[in-house]
């Protein structure tokens, strides 16, 4: 299946959806705390978007990222800095920041074909891996020339720049 084939797949199917090398994979039901991150995440970024006055836009839950032609990731959150995407829209065409919160059974693809996946897209900037169990950030980036660099954070502020929003890690876990 390719990646135009799929997104006229899942329009109006129940369930959530990727495609990878072509093959359809249901995305499994989520665990309070996945569900509690992917909410303090969005949160976050939505706070640290509206303290700037940046023209960026958080969505969780549905938003497709077109990795290749029979590859599609639906990320936990993902943020683009362009115009206001229609509320028909599926597809993000220009990610800047992709978020995998870690689950049962995510946390190899997450962290090898998604990584390479994610940054094989010219606009994504940033990719990160929370893990809601162990309250870490993995935040992989494109550095100087295109060389991805990775830290992992339990605490403290992060920048993710570009767009320039500020925050702290702590903030993206739901409080204890």
């Amino acid at each position: 299946m390719t990646v135009d084939e799929f997104l006229h797949w899942i329009e109006g199917r129940e369930g959530r959806w990727e495609l990878f090398a072509g093959e359809l994979v249901e995305k499994r039901p989520e665990r309070p705390a996945h569900t509690e991150t992917k909410r303090e995440v969005a949160s976050a970024m939505k706070g640290a978007i509206r303290n700037l006055g940046l023209a960026c836009h958080v969505t969780k839950d549905g938003s497709i990222v077109r990795i290749s032609e029979d590859t599609a990731y639906e990320p936990d959150a993902v943020v683009y800095c362009s115009p206001r995407l229609p509320s028909e829209t599926v597809e993000v065409p220009e990610p800047l920041i992709a978020v995998e919160v870690l689950s049962e059974g995510t946390a190899e693809r997450d962290q090898g074909p998604k990584l390479s996946g994610y940054f094989s897209v010219p606009s994504v900037a940033h990719y990160l891996i929370l893990d809601p169990e162990r309250r870490t950030a993995v935040h992989h980036w494109r550095g100087e020339g295109g060389k991805i660099e990775t830290r992992f954070l339990t605490d403290g502020p992060l920048r993710l720049d570009p767009p320039g929003l500020a925050f702290f890690v702590e903030e993206l876990f739901a409080p204890r």
